[in-house]
């Protein structure tokens, strides 16, 4: 039996709501109403009692998976890892295809957030690179090589 009919989003917890909205909306993802979520439906979901959170969801132009952006009021939330590696445990990246990849990499560089590496090319298929965020967040821009779909 199948369960997973389709692929919803992706949520990142962060501390300020409006940089990490921000640095995705300058990559071109789009950003929908910042919203409160608490209650009952939280609590429960969550496994925590009083929980409160702000959320913006950001999507590829044209539509698809979102990105679920998330910044708890309470509790307070707990610091992560902004300098973790990529193979510590856990979510470490998030992806997009780009279709310049180095206009990419200059944008992030221009608003202060730098490579984890360099920039690879996978064969004659991709070319890749780790861009550390806001708030350590490890974002992988890739370019399909000779722009084919």
């Amino acid at each position: 039996m199948t369960f997973v009919q389709r692929f919803d989003h992706i949520g990142i917890t962060v501390a300020d709501l409006d940089a990490v909205t921000a640095f995705f909306v300058g990559l071109g993802l789009e950003a929908g109403e910042k919203m409160a979520v608490e209650g009952e439906f939280l609590d429960t979901v969550i496994g925590m009692t009083g929980a409160r959170t702000e959320i913006v969801m950001l999507r590829v132009p044209g539509g698809g998976t979102t990105l679920e952006l998330s910044s708890f009021t309470r509790p307070d939330h707990l610091p992560g890892s902004p300098a973790a590696p990529a193979n510590e445990l856990g979510l470490r990246n998030v992806a997009f295809e780009v279709r310049d990849l180095q206009a990419a990499v200059d944008h992030a560089a221009a608003a202060g957030y730098g490579l984890v590496g360099g920039i690879g090319q996978y064969e004659d298929v991709w070319r890749m690179a780790y861009v550390r965020g806001p708030e350590g967040i490890i974002v992988s821009l890739a370019e399909r090589v000779g722009g084919t779909s």
